[in-house]
């Protein structure tokens, strides 16, 4: 949860707010969300930068809705915020008039729209800038990979304003940072700057300001290169393994590693390489950013 938007059960859902005019009648993107194509990569905008793209109800059912089922021939998925941040979480002065029962209901469906993010058929990337707080911060960790630029900053004040996380945090944060880190952020209202949360766990990667959704597209496009059902295993299966008892996630593994070899395309893929067609794995430092 935190600072920003409006979680009221209102606002506008009267058409589809997409750039790429590929809109589909079966889905129709809240005015908070603005949807767009670039080959197999789309990219999904919070849209509320006088709200500093809060996250209320409205937002959180789009978002699971697009999830559910983005748009045909989807391969990667880009989620980043318009304006000078990409979220400031939820409107306290809504949450402190919020009943338990309500309350209880808007947690859940932010759960069903961050768990449709880390657990969709596809890889979702997610560029951060400026305020990446309470609710903002438990969706961005909900995504595979992170872009981080320079002055993207994290936070946690639950503690401070008296309320809790809501939307997955209290599973998903502590799996980047660690307990310890997440407790501190939430009882002492502390922040991290980009680097620090680099180094911490909160990005993958950490380039210059404006420079974050250029990166998002290059890595999405490389992406989007790599056999589907090895994506779809990557973002399905491994997180899961990794959180299975150790005998049932080496049995996962051999399994997967199974259905994947025996793909068509894994076949093609291996047979170029063994016949020089397709390039070995170097190492590439990376630019200075």
């Amino acid at each position: 949860m935190e600072d920003a938007g409006r979680m009221n059960s209102g606002g506008s859902q009267s058409g589809v707010h997409a750039e790429s005019g590929k809109s589909s009648a079966r889905q129709v993107p809240p005015d908070s969300l603005t949807v767009s194509q670039r080959g197999p990569v789309t990219l999904v905008r919070l849209s509320r930068p006088a709200k500093r793209n809060a996250l209320d109800d409205v937002t959180i059912a789009g978002l699971e809705t697009f999830f559910s089922s983005p748009p045909e021939g989807t391969r990667v998925v880009i989620l980043h915020g318009e304006g000078k941040h990409f979220s400031a979480g939820a409107d306290l002065s809504v949450v402190a008039e919020t009943s338990a029962a309500t309350a209880v209901r808007l947690s859940r469906a932010a759960h069903r729209a961050c768990d449709r993010i880390e657990y969709g058929d596809v890889p979702v990337i997610v560029v951060l800038h400026g305020a990446v707080i309470g609710g903002g911060l438990e969706l961005a960790a909900a995504a595979h990979i992170r872009v981080a630029e320079h002055g993207a900053y994290y936070g946690l004040p639950e503690g401070t304003r008296g309320i809790f996380v809501g939307a997955g945090g209290a599973v998903r944060i502590p799996r980047l940072i660690g307990t310890a880190r997440m407790i501190d952020m939430m009882l002492t209202g502390r922040t991290y700057s980009a680097s620090d949360g680099a180094s911490l766990g909160f990005s993958q990667y950490l380039v210059g300001d404006g420079q974050g959704l250029a990166r998002a597209i290059a890595l999405a496009e490389g992406i989007a290169a790599n056999a589907v059902l090895s994506n779809f295993a990557i973002v399905q299966a491994l997180p899961r393994i990794a959180r299975a008892d150790p005998e049932t996630g080496l049995l996962m593994e051999s399994l997967m590693t199974a259905i994947a070899v025996s793909d068509e395309e894994a076949k093609a893929r291996l047979n170029a390489f063994l016949e020089k067609r397709a390039p070995k794995t170097s190492h590439r430092p990376a630019a200075a950013e």
